[in-house]
């Protein structure tokens, strides 16, 4: 999206008179701010306003709605299946390109461990994160009103696997919002929900150093939230997390944050990838060793080209990737005049992360910050970085508002399958929460089922 913004503003007289084109082939109709994601699930953000609309901000381009299946650059084609192609039963369609951009980020990495692909819940997209909202209140409804306390322990206990940006902020966030709301149940206190952190490593948030990550460790644990480092997964079958120190915990919430990999496109191309699946790419931001492909982001192997180490590479993160995109487009514009290219270069600034409401850890050149003004940098940060001016000022109202109301604690579960009290009306056949069996359907409705690590869009 920022590449394909900056290049309608630097393109436009060309575009004026239709020299040029630019087609943008994308899943969704908007751009996912993903490090909004937390404060979307604990209700600070509203859904609508974590997403950037691309037909509106991207009006001088041509949206089509689709996933690119196969790309062949040696003949400069790509097949995109589409909502009208699935429609039709006509397969995918065919588009030819001059010059390709090639960016569509990672996807969730979903080990094959038992019980992972029917129970666990992703945290990766605008529709995981307000699933796994409902998915907490509707489990808090569950235990209220349940007489048998293996399904209540079950109910109030939350696993969340992956200590990086995505699962400490994700399980920070929702244990805040998740205290706050216990307040209205006559029969629910903070202490009776247990929330436990899982974490390969012997640390979490690696990003913002070992210090930092120690005190988040610590700041965690005095919220009473088990955080269990050097410790796996190992199973979550008939929703019993198993973990690598023997632990066995009932649940009916497994969040999955442990990593992403390259986005399978990248795999169906002719295109040159290096060892983990990431294109192969130059400094000037050109995939290496062919002509008119370009990359950046997640997908990008990129040199860095600020450090000293020999073959370092450009971290996949958002600090990189926006920065990315403003060198890409200029090239491709400098391409196309017949132009010198320039290379990327950026020095790592540090990282930022919320430990819930007035609570974080910052380490932004060489300066560490604990506490309030850790978080107040942290929104103060990604308000500036949010893209649009419409969408900044949609948040700082939202954050305005909710610092003078109590939370919002509704849980809108029901959207996820909002023809079932019609299709029960209508004497069709029962399905999602519309046959009145709340506790036995909501056994089975467990939200998004891959897993996934927003951590690769954080960084400041």
């Amino acid at each position: 999206m920022y590449t394909a913004l900056r290049l309608q503003r630097k393109l436009k007289p060309e575009l004026g008179r239709g020299d040029v084109e630019i087609v943008v082939v994308t899943p969704n109709p908007y751009m996912t701010y993903q490090p909004f994601l937390p404060e979307a699930a604990a209700g600070s953000i509203s859904p609508r306003h974590v997403v950037v609309p691309l037909r509106r901000d991207l009006d001088g381009c041509t949206i089509v709605i689709g996933e690119a299946r196969t790309i062949d650059h040696a003949k400069r084609t790509v097949t995109v299946a589409t909502l009208a192609t699935e429609e039709e039963g006509a397969g995918a369609t065919e588009f030819t390109y001059d010059e390709l951009v090639l960016a569509p980020g990672s996807i969730s990495r979903a080990l094959p461990l038992p019980g992972l692909a029917d129970f666990g819940i992703g945290f990766k997209t605008v529709e995981e994160a307000i699933g796994l909202r409902n998915h907490v209140i509707e489990q808090m409804d569950i235990a209220s009103s349940t007489r048998d306390p293996a399904i209540r322990d079950a109910a109030l206990t939350f696993v969340f696997v992956g200590g990086g940006y995505a699962g400490v902020e994700a399980l920070a966030e929702l244990e805040d919002m998740a205290r706050y709301t216990s307040r209205y149940y006559h029969n629910l206190k903070p202490e009776d929900l247990k929330w436990i952190l899982v974490e390969a490593a012997d640390h979490i948030l690696p990003e913002v150093g070992e210090e930092l990550g120690r005190y988040a460790v610590s700041e965690l644990r005095a919220r009473n939230i088990d955080v269990r480092l050097e410790t796996r997964l190992d199973s979550c079958e008939d929703r019993v997390a198993v973990l690598s120190d023997g632990s066995r915990f009932p649940t009916r919430t497994v969040v999955w944050t442990a990593g992403v990999k390259p986005a399978p496109i990248l795999a169906a191309t002719d295109l040159p990838l290096n060892e983990r699946g990431r294109l192969t790419c130059t400094a000037q931001l050109a995939v290496a060793g062919v002509e008119h492909a370009w990359s950046a982001g997640d997908a990008a192997a990129v040199p860095d080209i600020t450090s000293d180490e020999p073959g370092a590479e450009c971290a996949p993160n958002a600090q990189h990737a926006v920065r990315q995109t403003k060198v890409l487009a200029e090239n491709i514009v400098a391409s196309l005049r017949g132009e010198p290219l320039q290379e990327y270069a950026h020095k790592y600034a540090g990282s930022v992360a919320s430990l819930g409401l007035h609570k974080g850890v910052a380490h932004v050149y060489g300066r560490k910050l604990k506490g309030y003004p850790a978080w107040l940098m942290h929104r103060v940060y990604h308000l500036s970085r949010v893209p649009t001016f419409n969408r900044k000022a949609r948040v700082l109202a939202e954050w305005t508002l909710a610092g003078l109301f109590k939370r919002e604690i509704v849980s809108l579960g029901s959207l996820e399958h909002p023809r079932a009290q019609f299709e029960l009306a209508a004497g069709g056949r029962r399905n999602g929460r519309g046959d009145g069996n709340g506790a036995k359907k909501k056994e089975k409705d467990t939200g998004p089922q891959d897993g996934s690590d927003s951590g690769s869009s954080r960084g400041s």
